[in-house]
C-alpha cells in the first residue's frame, strides 16, 4: 500500500491506494463552462476506469463524486476532519460503494477534528496531490489555496492539468498542462 501518511485513518478498501489515481481539485466558484468541462471530465474518468482522488468538498467536486459513484470503479474520499463516525447519506449517498469496496474513504485528521476548516483543507489537499500521480486543477480562484497548491506542484514536477480558459490561464502560464 502507498501510504507515505503513516497517521492516515481509513475506512473502505487500503488496496485502492495501490492503483495509479488523479487527483481533482476546484475552487469553490467556478465559470459556467469550466463546470460543464468538469462534469465531461468525471464522466470520461468514470468510463475509462481512472480512480480519482479527491476531498469532493467543494460544490463541483461534490457533484463529480455523485458521477463517480455511478460505476464499479474506485473513489477515493479524503476529508479535512476526522473520520466519520458512520458512512453518509447526505449530500451524496456514500454506503453503498464502502459497502462494495468501490469507495475509500481517508482522513489524516484525529477524531477530535469535527470540522473542516481552511488549514485543514489545505492539508488534505496537499495529501490528495501527494497520493495521486497526478492533478486536475478544473479551476483555481485567482489568489486562492489551490491556486498557490498548484503553483507549489508544478515547481516540484508534480503533473498537473487544467482547463484552456481565460480563469485558468495563471495555471497554463506557470506550466500547468492542457486537458485535451
Amino acid at each position: 500500500m502507498k501510504n507515505n501518511h503513516p497517521h492516515l485513518q481509513f475506512l473502505g478498501d487500503t488496496a485502492i491506494l495501490d492503483r495509479p489515481m488523479v487527483a481533482l481539485l476546484c475552487s469553490a466558484k467556478c465559470p459556467g463552462k469550466l463546470i460543464l468541462d468538469t462534469y465531461d471530465l468525471a464522466k470520461q474518468f468514470r468510463e475509462r476506469g481512472i480512480t480519482v482522488i479527491s476531498g469532493f468538498h467543494s460544490p463541483m467536486e461534490e457533484e463529480c463524486l455523485r458521477i463517480l459513484l455511478r460505476s464499479p470503479h474506485p473513489v477515493v474520499w479524503c476529508l479535512a476532519r476526522g473520520m466519520l463516525k458512520r458512512i453518509p447519506a447526505k449530500p451524496v449517498d456514500c454506503r453503498a460503494a464502502v459497502t462494495e469496496g468501490r469507495l475509500l474513504i481517508v482522513s489524516p485528521f484525529k477524531d477530535n477534528v469535527r470540522h473542516v476548516t481552511a488549514k485543514t483543507a489545505v492539508e488534505r489537499n496537499r495529501i490528495v496531490a501527494d497520493l495521486a500521480a497526478a492533478v486536475v486543477v478544473a479551476h483555481a480562484a485567482p489568489g486562492s489555496k489551490i491556486e498557490a497548491l498548484a503553483h507549489e506542484l508544478l515547481v516540484a514536477g508534480k503533473p498537473l492539468y487544467t482547463f484552456v480558459h481565460s480563469a485558468n490561464a495563471a495555471l497554463l502560464t506557470a506550466g500547468a498542462q492542457a486537458i485535451a
